[in-house]
């Protein structure tokens, strides 16, 4: 099969793909702006070509360099980046190239938060109250019906960048003077706890590998407050949130892709659908779920793309935490008695790209075990300020 990877060196742990892909005997054909250089060793040897342009922007260019792909080695069967980012250009190309998988006629239902929560109720699912507010008297119309606190971000957009948070008139002035001129869905405030369920279908649609986290705190809370976060894979998946995972990933038509969905988990125990993303977690979550599993996702890709199949199924036999430290924070233990103290529950650490700290901090740890108290205590640990 003749895959292409838009952007294979970004972000830094995607890597791995395009290697597995690569041995299980597909030609990977490597898409982006990078220096061939620049790339590290291991990509440079799973890529069967590498084709840089001068801006990934540039769709002109992309057009180009699928096209002496298409010429040099035949009809190119699959493209991915993995990533949010990037979606709108892959869906463009694939209509362009004839390419298996999302298309731009279905970029609204996974892009437009609007869109989403319309699929979730018709797929049976609680969902806030929201609505695209394009003018200070749709939106005053809104708080007379919902009332404060409210909840205000991109009707597109990523990683929480750009939400508010409105308690008040004061505060609600401040949001008209200050937002984007982009459209905005304003939601009431739900206050619950957020969890996800993650996975992997095959090409009809089947979850056939799937996983779940639960964070310390709301992303939007950490990149407004610049505040760190620590977040943790569970061992078992509660059944309402798969059966609400499958409703999603039916209603969406989800198809040999990864999927993160995200829900609040409210104080009475029910669910509330938040939104979605056709894309693998982002930050160091591929990587915990292969710790918290003893297993290669990467390949399980590569096997799905090869036979339609996985070759091992997900036990989940440990807990598995992402502990993230940002560096303007003066914490009680230093990194190397983090190291010291911790040791023997650390299954990685790394610095991470700044475009990501934000949300996820400056460092990561994943620390993993079979018991979840001894994983939170340990983290909080790592996050104790001085």
């Amino acid at each position: 099969m003749n895959v292409v990877f838009l952007s294979p060196h970004f972000p830094p742990n995607f890597w791995p793909f395009s290697a597995r892909l690569k041995e299980a005997g597909h030609t990977v054909l490597g898409l982006a702006d990078a220096e061939y250089h620049e790339l590290r060793p291991e990509l440079q040897a799973a890529l069967t070509e590498y084709y840089k342009v001068s801006d990934l922007h540039r769709y002109e260019e992309l057009v180009r360099a699928l096209g002496y792909f298409t010429y040099k080695y035949g009809k190119l069967e699959r493209l991915d980046s993995m990533s949010e980012y990037w979606l709108e250009t892959e869906a463009q190309l694939r209509e362009d190239f004839n390419i298996f998988g999302l298309r731009p006629a279905d970029m609204d239902k996974v892009k437009r938060k609007s869109v989403m929560k319309e699929l979730f109720r018709q797929a049976g699912l609680r969902v806030a109250r929201g609505k695209v507010c394009r003018d200070p008297v749709e939106l005053q119309n809104f708080v007379d019906e919902v009332g404060y606190p409210l909840v205000a971000k991109p009707d597109i957009g990523v990683g929480a960048a750009k939400t508010y948070k409105i308690t008040s008139d004061d505060e609600l002035k401040e949001y008209i003077a200050q937002k984007p001129p982009v459209d905005y869905i304003v939601e009431e405030f739900v206050p619950g706890r957020i969890i996800t369920y993650d996975g992997l279908t095959d090409i009809q649609g089947n979850i056939v590998l799937d996983s779940s986290m639960e964070y310390s705190k709301g992303v939007m809370e950490v990149v407004n407050q610049d505040t760190d976060i620590y977040y943790y894979m569970v061992r078992e998946i509660p059944e309402d949130l798969r059966e609400a995972g499958r409703a999603i990933v039916k209603a969406f038509g989800v198809r040999e892709r990864f999927f993160h969905f995200e829900f609040f988990r409210l104080e009475d125990g029910s669910l509330v659908a938040l939104e979605v993303n056709m894309r693998p977690p982002g930050g160091l979550s591929v990587d915990m779920f292969n710790y918290a599993n003893d297993m290669d996702i990467f390949r399980e890709y590569a096997n799905l793309l090869s036979t339609g199949k996985i070759s091992q199924k997900a036990q989940h036999p440990y807990f598995c935490t992402y502990v993230g430290r940002k560096d303007h924070i003066h914490y009680k233990r230093p990194h190397e008695q983090v190291v010291a103290e911790y040791g023997p529950l650390i299954a990685h650490h790394e610095r991470i790209n700044g475009i990501f700290a934000g949300a996820i901090g400056n460092y990561g740890y994943i620390l993993r075990h079979p018991d979840l108290k001894t994983l939170l205590e340990a983290a909080q640990g790592i996050q104790e300020r001085a």
